[in-house]
């Protein structure tokens, strides 16, 4: 899929991927983050169509997860019957951000074109300063911006609340991914489009995203594998997707960011087939991690926004066998009409069956939330030895007399939060170098 091709001869595309780059064939849009950024005439031929254009409804921001150096347990009322806690993730968004955070409601529509334009300017800084030596061409130039636009666009309703926090609940054994869903609705979009374009071009892009999943290619040292570090660097974490949603997350929540990703697009250099940084420029990328550790302490694991994740996924659970949520998850035709536009349905029809997840929902716009009871800090030296509290504990631990807890009553958030690497330095998987 994904590609014309008769046997082993593709079909030559229509386009000139040299004229593709030049500005005068470009459209352009002004972004609140990078300014003016120009669209080329194939990455255009994605963006016009409705799977791309369905970024617009997922909010890039809201409820995490992901693993670190902090307990939290997070518990909410229940009406009048007592409490229910919550459980917390990983990364940027569910999409309820903005009712802790009113500014951030930006979208992934938006970041994807950030990525886009970022790994764009990545891959024509490394052309400019070793075009030769590397052999990069307008191809991989192409091919790059490619990966960047389209990285996301398998992303569901409330992003990784959907994929690490609704599906396991619904689908026992989930193995479900954003990242493979991507690339399979690459492959829709290029067919149902009848896009014309490089099939070779289609298989890297779909390889560039997949770079820092699990499902990650293998890749021979002849492939130029210092281009799959761009959009999704498996190798230590420093690629354009953290640049720009580090740097729009921050403005839109209106916190500060220090963090100066174009230091290193500037002075960054190709060595061993791997992009390396300058010696010099070490504190710079300490700041990138120490921002997204920042981000996940202040935003992203906020106790109001972890309570409105909770209520959210309690909702799509107990939406999903009338509405079908889960049913299209494999089938790119189907899933992309899937859209955090989802609550309202849910909000809007009066059937019975939704009777307790409109509930829940109508509690998210009266601001009658899970209700946030303790959190509890980990010290680093007592992580390897710490068991990770459950319900359960919960439940045991309660004095006799008042409103009696059940384990379903209550949920426990283990949420960890670290510089990517656990305990370890994430400047140790950098390779840095001198400049004499």
């Amino acid at each position: 899929m994904g590609a014309y091709c008769n046997g082993n001869v593709s079909l030559s595309p229509s386009y000139d991927v040299a004229s593709a780059q030049d500005p005068r064939f470009c459209k352009h849009v002004h972004d609140n983050v990078h300014g003016n950024i120009y669209l080329d005439s194939l990455s255009l031929k994605f963006i016009d169509t409705e799977q791309f254009q369905r970024l617009r409804e997922l909010k890039q921001l809201g409820a995490v997860l992901l693993p670190s150096l902090t307990l939290r347990d997070i518990i909410g009322k229940c009406g009048s019957c007592g409490c229910k806690c919550g459980s917390c993730g990983c990364n940027c968004g569910c999409g309820f951000t903005n009712m802790v955070y009113p500014g951030a409601v930006h979208s992934r529509f938006e970041h994807s074109l950030g990525v886009y334009w970022l790994a764009s300017q990545c891959v024509e800084k490394l052309k400019t300063y070793q075009g030769l030596e590397l052999g990069i061409d307008r191809f991989d130039i192409q091919t790059v911006k490619l990966a960047g636009l389209l990285h996301d666009v398998g992303h569901g309703p409330f992003s990784h609340l959907f994929e690490r926090e609704f599906l396991p609940q619904v689908i026992s054994g989930s193995d479900w991914s954003h990242e493979q869903m991507s690339v399979d609705m690459v492959d829709y979009i290029v067919d149902e489009h009848h896009i014309d374009v490089y099939p070779q071009m289609i298989r890297r892009v779909k390889e560039m995203i997949l770079a820092s999943s699990e499902y990650a290619p293998s890749m021979s040292s002849s492939e130029k594998s210092f281009l799959y570090d761009i959009v999704a660097n498996g190798r230590n974490g420093i690629d354009v997707d953290k640049f720009d949603y580090l740097l729009r997350d921050c403005r839109a929540c209106g916190l500060g960011c220090n963090f100066e990703f174009q230091r290193l697009l500037e002075t960054m250099r190709v060595l061993d087939d791997e992009i390396c940084y300058r010696a010099k420029d070490y504190l710079t990328i300490h700041k990138m991690f120490a921002t997204r550790a920042d981000l996940y302490r202040t935003v992203y694991t906020h106790p109001k926004v972890k309570a409105i994740e909770l209520m959210v996924v309690d909702a799509l659970v107990h939406a999903n066998s009338y509405l079908g949520i889960s049913s299209n998850i494999h089938d790119p035709s189907e899933y992309w009409k899937l859209d955090d536009t989802i609550i309202k349905t849910i909000e809007t029809t009066p059937n019975q069956e939704l009777k307790e997840a409109r509930e829940l929902i109508l509690r998210i716009r009266r601001r009658n939330l899970y209700q946030f009871c303790n959190e509890y800090p980990v010290p680093k030296d007592m992580l390897d030895n710490y068991k990770k509290v459950t319900a359960q504990d919960i439940v045991c631990s309660q004095k006799s007399g008042g409103v009696t807890l059940k384990e379903e009553d209550v949920a426990v958030c283990n949420v960890k939060i670290d510089l990517t690497r656990g305990k370890h330095n994430p400047l140790e998987s950098i390779h840095f170098f001198k400049v004499h």
